[in-house]
This record gives structure tokens, C-alpha cells and sequence, in this order.
């Protein structure tokens, strides 16, 4: 184990860590960093022997963090966020203007918030003014001009499929409150967005597959009210993985429920971006990377 006063933590090995944390496996992060497996495997041991702690179980070819890489991780990913931030300060040239940012409602306190603080860091002086809204009003209002950038939700094969580039991909999920029932009924009751969430495809299509016998008991186009219908117990919905809280709990083959698969989250932009714009968006690409 290197000695305390010597130990310096290199940000590629740090980033690699953090791969293999995202992707579960050392070959689907070697693909992330452009490394080969050997190479990944090489940097963690290095990692490991610095820190004198194993940061990973090794269960076949797919891995998990041991408790001393969970709170690595945390560490981890402040370190590559606040070394990108330092990078852009120093090397990006300053620029003013404006840009016009849409994303889904639900990123409002999920992703956005350290979005706009990585680039305001970087770039006080550009206004930023942020849509929330569902990801069809995004894409017209991109269409239209009324955007710069925008993120939306989409499904491989699916809704939305091909559009700008993914910059996430999170597991969706069934959820309900925590001790509640309405998971248990003959009939399962919903609470769904409207018909353009790719959410409610990929969910209403797993349980038609398995011959789920369903309701949609309650719609609501922003997220908070769908999760209200969760809290009184009056139906069960999809998610992302990411937003089950402490008030819900994950329901799944166990209590009779396909799995629905993933969704993407997708950068698109307007044609011919200007200066700030472009820049945000690199900017919120490199804010999903160190998710």
C-alpha cells in the first residue's frame, strides 16, 4: 500500500472505476474508456493496491462494489466532476449569449441541478432558460425553434428511437408504496403519463405480453402525479430505477409483474447551433458521464 503522503489518485484510473461501477463489468466499461479488458483489469488492481482495500466482488464475468468501493464511488465521481470543471475553466474560451434548454419534468430535481451549476462554473455569463415538459412538447418546440437543445425519454425499437444521441440508459421498473396492495389486485391499476410516454409503452406492453390483466386507473402528464396515486395506494407505475425512494419499493417477478426493460435519455439539438449552445451541450453530456 503506498504511504499516505505520496498517494495520488490518477484521474484515469478513477474514471475507469467508475465505468466498471456504471456498466457492471469490466469488458462493457473497456468499451466506455476505450481500454481492453486486460488494460481495465491492470488499472484496477493498481487502484486496489494504492488504497489497500478490494473495490470489487468478482461473481463470473459481472462485478459489484464491496462497501469500500460504494463510498469510493461517491468520492469518485466528485473527483472527475470537479477535474472537468477546472479543465473547461481554464481551457474553454469565455462566452456570452444565451441558450434554450427543454427536458422532461421529472429531471427538474433528478439531473438539472448539476447540469446548469457544471456550466454556470464554467460559463457565468450565458443565460440559460429551461422548459420542463413531456418529451412530444420538447421535440415540437425543438421543430419549431422555440429550443436549442433539448433531453428526452426513448425505448429501443420503440418510441422516440433514433433521435439525437443516448446520453443514459436506466433500467424502468414497477413501483408501488412501500407496504401497499394495490399491486395485489385482480385487476392491476395504473398510473401512467399520457399516450406519448415511452414509460407507458414499454410498461403496457410487458403486461399485454404476459397477459396481465390491467386498468389505467389515473394519467397525469407530470410525474409528481403519478406518484401521488402511488402514495394513497391506489395503483402501482413505472419508473426509472433512480427514482425509487424510500416511500416505494420496487415490485417485480415476485409479486407477479413482468420486467419492462430500459429507457434511454437522448440528447437532440437544433440546426446550427451558436456558441453557447454548443457548449451546453457538451456540457450535458459530460454531466451524464459522471452519473
Amino acid at each position: 500500500m503506498t504511504p499516505l503522503a505520496n498517494l495520488l489518485l490518477e484521474t484515469d484510473l478513477i474514471r475507469t472505476f467508475v465505468a466498471i461501477s456504471e456498466f457492471g463489468s469490466f469488458s462493457a466499461a473497456a468499451r466506455q474508456v476505450n481500454r481492453t479488458p486486460s488494460a481495465i483489469s491492470m488499472q484496477v488492481k493498481k487502484l486496489e493496491g494504492q488504497l489497500g482495500r478490494a473495490l470489487f466482488r468478482r461473481q463470473g464475468r459481472a462485478v459489484s462494489l464491496t462497501p469500500a468501493g460504494e463510498t469510493l464511488l461517491a468520492y469518485a465521481r466528485d473527483m472527475l466532476r470537479l477535474n472537468d470543471e477546472v479543465v473547461s475553466h481554464f481551457t474553454q474560451p469565455a462566452i456570452e449569449g444565451s441558450v434554450s434548454f427543454g427536458a422532461p419534468d421529472d429531471f427538474g430535481t433528478r439531473f438539472l441541478p448539476n447540469i446548469l451549476r457544471r456550466f454556470a462554473a464554467t460559463h457565468p455569463p450565458v443565460e440559460v432558460a429551461v422548459t420542463l415538459s413531456t418529451s412530444d412538447d420538447l421535440l415540437d418546440k425543438l421543430k419549431n425553434g422555440k429550443l436549442d437543445v433539448s433531453l428526452v425519454t426513448g425505448v429501443k425499437d420503440g418510441i422516440n428511437d433514433g433521435l439525437g444521441d443516448i446520453v443514459y440508459t436506466e433500467p424502468l421498473v414497477w413501483a408501488g408504496v412501500r407496504g401497499g396492495r394495490a399491486h395485489t389486485l385482480e385487476t392491476l391499476p395504473l398510473a401512467l403519463a399520457g399516450l406519448g410516454c415511452c414509460w407507458r409503452h414499454a410498461a403496457v406492453d410487458s403486461l399485454k405480453a404476459m397477459g396481465r390483466q390491467h386498468r389505467i386507473a389515473y394519467t397525469c402528464e407530470n410525474c409528481q402525479g403519478q406518484l401521488a396515486a402511488l402514495l394513497g395506494d391506489l395503483a402501482i407505475a413505472p419508473l426509472p430505477e433512480s427514482l425509487i425512494t424510500h416511500q416505494f419499493e420496487r415490485l417485480g417477478e415476485a409479486d407477479g409483474l413482468p420486467k419492462i426493460g430500459e429507457y434511454d435519455i437522448r440528447i437532440c439539438r437544433a440546426d446550427d447551433l451558436g456558441q453557447a449552445a454548443s457548449a451546453f451541450c457538451e456540457h450535458v453530456i459530460a454531466s451524464f458521464k459522471t452519473l
